[in-house]
């Protein structure tokens, strides 16, 4: 097995994400396990996985239990990053059954989403092994879990884009549409506008649509020029026509099927909406065992009942 050094996540942020979730899923309580489940029950399960992938998630599958109920102990198995095999056993958890079944939903949810798409990732990477190439993310991610998921594609080996709108200029097709009132002529002059207004730290991209966009941009000095939508053949040339100048980041028609090509263009950075937009969730379950206690001594003196067990799969 191999795995990827993603960093780590802010848990304030995690905590965060789990607290409205669990306000969604369970904003008065767990009413079947409460009335179901006797309070004294404990259990016993294990994240199992229904197929092969690479795992991300485990602080946020954690924290989905502890916070639920601090009595639960989770022992994560694999650490993110990894590759595993279908059958893998990814974590164990034991804790108040009420509690350790009250999470398992959300918990199960963010895990399976995260390692879809890391494993979606390093799909990607593998495929652009030996070129130039970075695959990165997009800001096309669900809404309130762009920073699971943007660490989830760091554990398949990726990296990100900018996180948000606050942390560079990208200027797209529309911006330079209102930029420059559609004039082609005013095209370096208006970016170049830009870039002196600018803090030196702040990263300055360029999209374009056609090759001759290239020199004009380029003479306004940004840092990086998309190309967006081009052919296999327009990539090489646009890749040749900046020879260095900026990097170059190909964007658009992006799949597993033509990443390994886009990659063998010379660009510098391919952008992937699809690592987070169209991901399958991941198949893991949740095995578990409920340990019932022994029920209590009768008043004729007769022994009491031995602890049951109920084994199942939690869906």
């Amino acid at each position: 097995m191999s795995s990827a050094t993603p960093g780590t996540l802010p848990e304030p942020a995690v905590r965060t994400i789990l607290a409205l979730a669990f306000a969604e899923d369970a904003p008065y309580g767990d009413i079947t396990s409460n009335t179901l489940i006797p309070a004294g029950a404990a259990a016993e399960a294990f994240l199992v996985a229904r197929e092969a992938g690479v795992f991300s998630g485990g602080q946020v599958f954690a924290l989905a239990m502890t916070l639920t109920d601090p009595d639960i102990t989770v022992e994560l198995r694999v650490s993110d990053g990894t590759r595993f095999d279908a059958g893998a056993v990814l974590a164990r958890v034991y804790g108040p059954a009420r509690a350790v079944l009250t999470a398992e939903r959300v918990a199960l949810n963010l895990t399976q989403r995260m390692s879809a798409i890391a494993t979606t990732t390093a799909e990607y990477v593998r495929l652009v092994a030996g070129t130039r190439a970075r695959v990165v993310d997009t800001r096309k991610t669900t809404p309130g879990l762009r920073v699971l998921e943007r660490y989830a594609v760091r554990c398949g080996g990726g990296n990100n884009h900018r996180f948000s709108l606050s942390d560079a200029v990208l200027a797209k097709d529309n911006h330079l549409a209102v930029l420059t009132g559609g004039r082609r002529d005013l095209l370096t002059a208006a970016l170049s506008g830009v870039r002196d207004q600018l803090p030196h730290t702040v990263h300055f991209e360029v999209e374009v649509d056609r090759l001759d966009q290239i020199e004009p941009v380029l003479a306004a000095g940004v840092d990086t020029i998309m190309l967006d939508n081009f052919s296999l053949a327009d990539l090489a040339r646009g890749v040749h026509q900046v020879a260095g100048r900026a990097l170059v980041e190909a964007s658009g028609n992006v799949n597993l099927h033509t990443v390994a090509d886009i990659a063998a263009t010379g660009v510098d950075i391919i952008s992937v909406g699809a690592l987070t937009h169209s991901v399958r969730a991941l198949d893991l379950g949740l095995d578990i065992r409920l340990e019932v206690p022994a029920a209590p001594a009768l008043t004729n003196g007769a022994g009491s009942a031995a602890a049951a067990t109920v084994s199942g799969a939690m869906r």
